[in-house]
């Protein structure tokens, strides 16, 4: 089936809740009424001003529209309402428009992409953000896809959004709105475990707020990084330094009373080994594509810059090639544990058997990374004695005493 455009887009929406039903509404209001929508609930439009009684299939819904706007929860309903009985993809939607905008793994939208495209129809990611205001036009809503494809979308998309913004390519879009989830995510972990230190200190959490309140300015704004970064605009090399001196004496408070609480502040920890690289503007840099490349570079993140160029490598040493192209390249550079979290299993498993110089590559490393603080490493021998032995624990010991008397030299 080709779909065609005339001055007027056809609207359909799949999925009526607190988005889709919202969408479906401003579209009405926006003077794009659907043309028709779809749910599995089958009252879900009751109490919606201006939207139609849901048809009976995601197919119908796609053979009335130019434009479906898909508001499902989560890639595996999309999966279905696209090929499953019934789906938008039952018949071949050459023209066809499909907007994404649920939340789901990058992955997820590129495999939705093809299925789209196979049936001659065309995929954009559009996630969004603040679904409380949908029914009000106040969606924020970041799209990825070709110019060509979001331009002829743009009259539905403007028509139920405050704000839309053409991230980039295909999967530009959702990755925006995961980044920008991590953020709101990530806020909402750091002022809890801000609560819960100042609570433990006795500080009434309703004082706590009302210091963020009145104390805040341009100078604590979240986005304050990333505008810099957007400007192009480095703090200088001596402002850098100021700001992480500043910056490693105020979170080792933290850290000391949290310990002295009893209040656990893996946030802070994190942050303190982080926050130099905040200042100075640094991004995150993918590893190299090539294995050996990506295994070297894997061992200065562990080991610290430089590491790397005391490998030996040829053909007299195969067990190292082994390391750095199987080890570092497939092992240590996987995702789902951090760097800190590898470091400290394997240094458990290290201070067993016992190896100073391995504990002690270990600690360097960490040190290097600013991921551990001096009572932080003490703790770990403490915790090491009555799992690893105190044989053992004060061999770590000795290695951790060194390179705390290597630190205050």
């Amino acid at each position: 089936m080709t779909q065609t455009f005339g001055t007027a887009l056809r609207c359909g929406v799949i999925g009526l809740g607190m988005i889709g039903g919202g969408v479906a509404v401003s579209l009405a209001k926006s003077g794009l009424a659907p043309t028709a929508v779809f749910d599995v609930r089958p009252a879900a439009a009751d109490g919606l001003d201006g939207v139609p009684s849901p048809v009976d299939s995601p197919s119908a819904v796609a053979d009335a529209s130019d434009i479906v706007l898909l508001a499902v929860v989560s890639a595996e309903q999309a999966h279905d309402v696209l090929v499953g009985e019934g789906g938008i993809l039952a018949t071949r939607r050459d023209g066809l428009i499909v907007v994404l905008l649920s939340t789901v793994s990058l992955d997820a939208v590129r495999g939705l992409s093809r299925l789209c495209a196979e049936q001659g129809a065309v995929l954009l990611d559009a996630g969004v953000t603040g679904g409380g205001r949908a029914a009000d036009n106040g969606l924020v809503v970041m799209v990825g896809g070709p110019d060509e494809t979001v331009a002829r979308a743009l009259p539905a998309l403007n028509g139920f959004a405050r704000a839309v913004v053409h991230c980039g390519a295909l999967g530009a879009g959702m990755a925006a709105k995961l980044a920008r989830n991590a953020v709101t995510y990530g806020q909402w972990a750091v002022i809890h475990e801000a609560a819960s230190l100042a609570a433990e200190a006795g500080v009434p959490l309703d004082r706590l707020l009302e210091v963020f309140v009145k104390g805040d300015d341009e100078g604590t704004d979240r986005l304050n990084f990333l505008k810099l970064l957007v400007a192009d605009e480095p703090l200088p090399p001596a402002q850098v330094d100021s700001a992480d001196h500043l910056a490693q004496k105020d979170l080792a408070a933290a850290q000391e009373l949290a310990a002295s609480l009893g209040v656990q502040s893996p946030l802070a920890d994190i942050t303190r080994a982080r926050i130099r690289a905040v200042y100075s503007g640094e991004l995150e840099q993918p590893l190299p594509e090539d294995r050996h490349e990506r295994g070297l570079a894997m061992m200065d993140r562990a080991y610290g810059e430089g590491f790397h160029k005391l490998v030996p490598e040829g053909p007299a040493t195969p067990s190292m090639a082994h390391t750095v192209d199987q080890l570092f390249a497939s092992v240590w550079a996987r995702p789902y544990l951090t760097l800190r979290d590898r470091r400290l299993f394997t240094l458990g498993v290290t201070a067993m058997l016992g190896r100073a110089d391995l504990i002690e590559t270990q600690l360097r490393g960490a040190l290097a990374a600013s991921e551990l603080t001096v009572p932080q490493l003490r703790e770990l021998v403490l915790h090491g004695n009555y799992y690893a032995g105190w044989g053992n624990g004060t061999i770590l010991q000795d290695v951790v005493e060194k390179l705390v008397d290597e630190q205050d030299s």
